[in-house]
């Protein structure tokens, strides 16, 4: 078992400092939401079962539902091949997303019309 420096040792950060965090449901296997984090929100996300991002726009760090009260609790975590994109696998209580969708990926679906298979 890795320690969180070990884990913050094999992370890529991007020139900001972040990085993208994509949020799946551990039962529907539903991708949630994506958020950012720096090194200080994926340390508090490991060791405190909570998942914590930055926030780009406030400069602030921020729990998911401690205004909301619809908590993401972790239920694993995993880097991708390049170190430079997090899934969190949590249990989430109540919608996702800020709007009140269940998902942040709900609200448009998208109709391609190209480049899709038949």
């Amino acid at each position: 078992m890795s320690t969180v420096e070990e884990i913050l040792e094999r992370v890529t950060f991007k020139d900001d400092g972040l990085l993208p965090a994509i949020i799946q449901e551990q039962s529907s296997k539903d991708v949630l939401m994506l958020g950012y984090m720096d090194a200080e929100a994926l340390r508090r996300t490991l060791t405190e079962g909570r998942v914590t991002f930055w926030s780009r726009s406030r400069s602030e760090y921020w729990r998911k539902g401690d205004t909301s009260g619809h908590i993401q609790l972790v239920k694993g975590a995993a880097l991708d091949c390049d170190g430079d994109t997090l899934l969190v696998t949590v249990e989430q209580h109540g919608p996702a997303c800020h709007t009140g969708a269940h998902a942040c990926f709900d609200v448009d679906p998208l109709e391609p019309t190209i480049g899709f298979a038949e």
